[in-house]
C-alpha cells in the first residue's frame, strides 16, 4: 500500500480556473506539510484567496486521505499482496469488502438526506405560520417551583457524596457503568447508538478569532468542486465483471420525496461551534440570568421535570440524535444553528457537540480550542487532527489573556466563610475523602486570606501599590501548612465533585432563611458561585514556577476601603498551545502580515525540532505599481519627524504634523485613513488642531471623521466615511479623512477597499508602555530564558530577546493597520510611514514580506510630494 501521499500539481476543487500562481504554490506547500505532520507559518495577504486556498488544499488532503484509508481496507482484505491465492477468491474478497464499504456510505447519506427533508419540512412549516411556542411545561427550567417542605440539604453534599434514590441498589461504580452501557445500547429500540457514536473521522478544525470572520468560512468551502463521493478502485485488476452496486429498497435519490423536496447533498461535513451566549435558545433562561454558563449547569444537574426544555429527557436520545443528523446534513452557520435548533425544538449547543465525532470540518472561535478544559467539554480530541489558525496574529496575546486569573480580595474573604459554614453544617454527613480535601481548602484559603490581609496593611503605608511575585514566592509567604498541599488534588476534587455550586447553593438558603421574611427570594440563577473564581486562581497557581507571575495590586474605591486585586499572568505562552501541537497532526497558523515569522517561532515552537517547522509568504496579487510604500523622515520645513512618546504633547511637533497632513489630503484622491498610536495622542493632537484651525482646513479639502470610543458608533462613522469618501470631487474638496488608533476597533478586520483608502498613514511607531509591571516581568522573562538557551546566532541589527519582544509587539500592531490598505487585485494605494524609524534596518525588516524591497526612504519632504504625485497621476482614470 502507498503510505505517502504525493502532493498534488494542480487541485481541480478549486473554483476558479486557472488558480493565480501564488494560491497553487500556498495551496501545494499546506498538503504537504499536512501530510509531513508539520507545524506552518503561512502569512497570505488580504486579497489573495487565503481562506478559499486553505480550505481547497486542506480538504483536498482529507479526500485523498479518505481515498487512502479505503485502499487500505482493500489491501488489508486479502492480505499485503494476495500472495497463495487464487484470482477469485481475491476478486470475491475485494467485491464483498466494496459492497459493505458501499452499503456502509449509502445507509450513512440516506440518514442524512432524511434529516434535511426534515428540516425543509420544518422550515415550510416555519413560513406558513409563526412557529408555535412550546407549552412551557413544569421542565421549562426556568420558574421555581412551588417548593416542598424539604429540611433535608441532601441537594447540597458533593457529587461523591449525594444519597442514592429511594429504592436504588447500593453497587460499585464499575457494575454502575457497566449497566448503563448495556442500557444506552438496548433503548430506542433498533437504533444502536452505541455504534453510532463510533463512527468518527480525521477533521479540520478551523478556528478564528470572532464568529464574523467564520461566518466566511462556510460559505467559500460550499464554492470547493469537491467529488461528492470518493471512488473506490479495484488495486487487484481481473478481467471478471465488477459486482453491482446493491441498491437500497427504500430509496429513489433521483425522484422528489413525497413533499416534493429533492434535497441537495453537500461533500463535506460542516459544523460550527459555539458558545452559548450564541447558541442558547431559552430565552427566559438567556433574559433572567447573569452567567449563562453557569445557569445552564445548574439546569443539567437539576432532576427529571426541572431540566431545560430544549434537552430531550435522559434515555430518550432519539430528538437529539435526529438534531445531530440534521446539522452534519447541510452546512450551518452560528445564525443558522440557532435558527434549526428552535425549528427542531432541541438545543443547538449540545446538537452541535453531538455533531463533532462525524464532522469533517469544524468552525470555533480561539478559547473553544486553545483551552484545554473547553476542548474537554466540548468532546474535542485533537488527535492525529488537523488544526487551522485563521488570524493567528492574535494567537499569541489570545494564549496569555486566556490564562489570565484576577480573584478579588472580597471574593476570597466570601468564598473562605462560605466554605467554612459548609464543612461546619456537614461534617458528620461527609466521608473521610470529601473532608480530607476541604480542610486542604480550608487551610488554603485562609493562609492566603491572612497573607493578603497582612500585605494590605503594609502596602497602605507605601508609595508603591504594587507588587509582582513568583508562584514558589507566594507560596512561601503563606507559610509552611501551604507549602504541602497538591492544589492539582484540589482543584480535580472541586471539579469532579461539583461542590462550589453546592457550598453556594447551601449559602444562598441560609441568607434566605435569614433575611426578612417577607421579601420573597428572587432567582439569582447563573451567578458564579465565588469557589469556582477561586478554584481558577488555584488552578493558574499549578503552572511551573518560571512560566507566571503573580500581581498583586491595592486598588482605591471612592467611598469604601481599599481593596486588593490578585492577578495571575502568564508569560509564557508556549507550554498551553504546545498540547495542542503535540496531540495534533499538523498545525497550520495563517493570517495575512504573520511577520516577523522569527518572534512566532520563538514564542510559541522553540521546544520543536526546525525540520518540524515550515513557513510560506506569499507575495501579493496586485501588480507592483499598485502600492506605493514612502518612509517620510522629514516634514515641510525640514525637521526630523520622529513621534516618541515624550513628544506627542509638543504642540510644535503636532503643528508639523498638521501640516504634512494638509498636504497628503491636497495629493490623496477619495478616502484616507490616518492610524495614530494611542487615543491620547490622537486627542490631543484633535485639541492643537482645533485650536490653530487646521481641522478647518483639512475640511476644506475633504470631510473629516475621528474613531468613536463606543464601540456602539462604529458602524454610524464607517458608514458617513464611505459615503464622503466615494463622493464626487466639489471644487477642491473631495474625498474623507479617517482618523483612528492602532490596535483599536478600525485597525483590524475591517475591509477599507477602493476608494475608501487610496492613503494609509500610519504616524509614530505604537510602542507599549515600559511603566507596566506585567511588560517589564515578560521581557525580563524572555531575557532571562535568552541566557539560559545560551549564545545564538543573530542577524546583523537583532537586538537582544527583551528588545525583540518589545519591537516585535509594536510592528505586529502596525502591520495589521497597513492590511487595511490593499483588499483585492485591482485595488491600489499609496502607504505612508510618518517616522524616521520605519527606515532603521531592524524595523523595516519586520514590515510584511508582500511589501518587500518596494519600501523608499525618501530624503526629504519635496521627494515625498514629488513620489506622491507621480504615483496617484498614474492610476486616475
Amino acid at each position: 500500500m502507498e503510505l505517502y501521499l504525493p502532493t498534488p500539481v494542480e487541485f481541480p476543487a478549486f473554483p476558479y480556473d486557472p488558480p493565480y500562481d501564488i494560491q497553487t504554490s500556498l495551496m501545494r506547500h499546506l498538503y504537504e506539510s499536512i501530510e509531513q505532520r508539520k507545524v506552518t507559518i503561512v502569512e497570505s495577504p488580504t486579497g489573495t484567496g487565503k481562506t478559499l486556498s486553505l480550505l481547497c488544499a486542506s480538504l483536498t488532503w482529507l479526500a485523498d486521505e479518505k481515498e487512502r484509508a479505503r485502499k487500505g481496507k482493500m489491501k488489508e482484505a486479502v492480505g499485503a499482496n494476495g500472495t497463495g491465492a487464487k484470482d477469485w477468491v481475491i476478486e470475491q474478497t475485494l467485491a464483498r469488502v466494496r459492497r459493505e464499504l458501499e452499503a456502509n456510505d449509502r445507509e450513512y447519506e440516506e440518514r442524512l438526506a432524511q434529516a434535511r427533508k426534515r428540516e425543509e419540512i420544518m422550515r415550510r412549516a416555519a413560513k406558513g405560520k409563526a412557529t408555535k411556542r412550546q407549552k412551557l411545561t413544569h421542565h421549562a427550567g426556568v420558574k421555581d417551583k412551588p417548593k416542598e417542605e424539604d429540611d433535608d440539604d441532601d441537594q447540597f453534599l458533593p457529587e461523591t457524596d449525594q444519597a442514592p434514590d429511594e429504592g436504588e441498589m447500593h453497587i460499585s461504580p464499575a457494575l454502575r457503568a457497566l449497566m448503563a452501557k448495556v442500557d444506552k445500547s438496548s433503548m430506542s429500540g433498533s437504533r444502536h447508538l452505541d455504534g453510532e457514536e463510533e463512527i468518527t473521522c480525521t477533521k479540520i478544525y478551523y478556528a478564528s478569532r470572532t464568529h464574523s470572520q467564520l461566518a466566511q468560512v462556510l460559505p467559500e468551502s460550499s464554492k470547493l468542486k469537491l467529488r461528492a463521493k470518493v471512488s473506490i478502485t479495484n488495486y487487484h485488476p481481473s478481467p471478471q465483471q465488477t459486482v453491482p452496486q446493491k441498491r437500497s429498497l427504500n430509496s429513489e435519490p433521483d425522484d422528489e420525496d413525497e413533499c416534493g423536496i429533492v434535497p441537495s447533498a453537500p461533500v463535506t461535513r460542516a459544523i460550527s461551534l459555539g458558545s452559548r451566549k450564541q447558541l442558547c435558545i431559552n430565552d427566559q433562561l438567556r433574559a433572567k440570568t447573569r452567567d449563562l454558563d453557569e445557569a445552564c449547569r445548574e439546569l443539567l444537574g437539576e432532576k427529571e421535570g426541572k431540566r431545560c426544555q430544549y434537552l430531550p429527557p435522559i434515555g430518550e436520545e432519539d430528538k437529539m440524535l435526529d438534531f445531530r443528523d440534521q446539522i452534519l446534513a447541510s452546512p450551518k452557520d452560528i445564525e443558522d444553528l440557532a435558527t434549526a435548533g428552535r425549528l427542531a425544538h432541541t438545543c443547538p449547543y449540545f446538537g452541535s457537540r453531538r455533531a463533532i465525532p462525524q464532522a469533517e470540518l469544524v468552525t470555533l472561535p480561539y478559547n473553544l480550542l486553545l483551552q484545554k478544559s473547553a476542548r474537554e467539554a466540548l468532546g474535542i480530541n485533537l488527535k492525529d487532527q488537523i488544526v487551522l489558525i485563521d488570524e493567528a496574529h492574535n494567537l499569541i496575546p489570545t494564549l496569555l489573556s486566556l490564562s489570565t486569573a484576577i480573584l478579588p480580595y472580597s471574593t476570597l474573604v466570601t468564598s473562605f466563610q462560605q466554605v467554612c459554614i459548609y464543612v461546619s453544617r456537614f461534617k458528620t454527613r461527609l466521608s473521610a475523602v470529601n473532608m480530607l480535601h476541604l480542610k486542604r481548602l480550608v487551610v488554603f484559603l485562609d493562609a492566603l486570606k491572612k497573607y493578603v490581609g497582612e500585605w494590605k496593611d503594609t502596602r497602605a503605608k507605601e508609595k508603591e501599590k504594587t507588587e509582582i511575585m513568583t508562584v514558589a514566592q507566594l507560596t512561601e509567604r503563606m507559610g509552611r501548612k501551604v507549602s504541602g498541599i497538591n492544589l492539582l488534588e484540589i482543584e480535580s476534587y472541586l471539579k469532579r465533585s461539583k461542590v462550589a455550586r453546592k457550598i453556594a447553593g447551601y449559602s444562598e438558603k441560609q441568607a434566605e432563611k435569614e433575611s426578612d421574611p417577607t421579601t420573597k427570594r428572587q432567582l439569582r440563577r447563573g451567578v458564579i458561585p465565588p469557589l469556582r473564581i477561586v478554584e481558577d486562581f488555584m488552578l493558574s497557581l499549578t503552572n511551573m514556577n518560571t512560566d507566571g507571575r503573580v500581581t498583586f495590586t491595592l486598588v482605591s474605591i471612592p467611598g469604601k476601603d481599599d481593596t486588593v486585586e490578585l492577578k495571575y499572568q502568564l508569560l509564557n505562552p508556549s507550554p498551553h498551545f504546545m498540547e495542542v501541537v503535540e496531540e495534533a497532526r499538523s498545525v497550520v497558523l495563517a493570517g495575512g502580515t504573520m511577520s516577523p515569522v522569527s518572534d512566532v517561532i520563538n514564542q510559541l515552537f522553540s521546544s520543536l525540532p526546525l525540520e518540524k517547522i515550515t513557513s510560506f509568504s506569499c507575495g501579493h496579487i496586485i501588480p507592483e505599481d499598485n502600492l506605493q510604500t514612502l518612509v517620510v523622515g522629514k516634514g515641510p520645513t525640514g525637521g526630523e519627524l520622529e513621534f516618541k512618546s515624550d513628544k506627542q504633547g509638543d504642540s510644535i511637533v503636532i503643528a508639523q504634523l498638521g501640516q504634512v497632513l494638509l498636504n497628503f489630503a491636497s495629493i490623496v484622491p477619495a478616502g484616507m485613513i490616518i492610524f495614530f498610536p494611542s487615543y491620547k495622542f490622537l486627542n490631543t493632537a484633535k485639541s492643537v488642531w482645533v485650536s490653530s484651525g487646521t481641522l478647518a482646513k483639512f475640511a476644506t479639502k475633504k470631510e473629516v471623521f475621528f474613531e468613536p470610543e463606543e464601540s456602539s458608533q462604529v458602524e454610524h462613522v464607517l458608514q458617513e466615511y464611505g459615503v464622503a469618501a466615494t463622493k464626487p470631487m466639489e471644487g477642491k474638496k473631495g474625498g474623507a479623512m479617517l482618523f483612528a488608533v492602532i490596535g483599536a476597533k478600525l485597525s483590524e478586520g475591517l475591509n477599507f477597499a477602493d476608494d475608501l483608502a487610496r492613503g494609509v498613514v500610519i504616524v509614530g511607531l505604537p510602542f507599549a508602555n515600559l511603566g507596566s509591571p506585567e511588560l517589564r516581568e515578560r521581557m525580563k522573562y524572555v531575557k532571562r530564558l535568552e541566557e539560559q538557551r545560551g549564545p545564538m546566532p543573530k542577524e546583523k541589527g537583532q537586538k537582544d530577546a527583551a528588545a525583540e519582544l518589545y519591537e516585535n509587539m509594536c510592528m505586529n500592531a502596525v502591520n495589521q493597520s497597513i492590511g487595511r490598505a490593499i483588499r483585492h487585485r485591482n485595488d491600489w494605494a499609496s502607504l505612508l510611514l510618518l517616522d524616521r524609524r520605519y527606515g532603521t534596518a531592524s524595523i523595516r525588516n519586520k514590515l510584511p514580506k508582500w511589501i518587500g524591497g518596494k519600501v523608499v526612504i525618501t530624503e526629504g519632504f519635496g521627494q515625498t510630494v514629488k513620489e506622491m504625485g507621480a504615483f496617484f497621476r498614474n492610476k486616475r482614470p
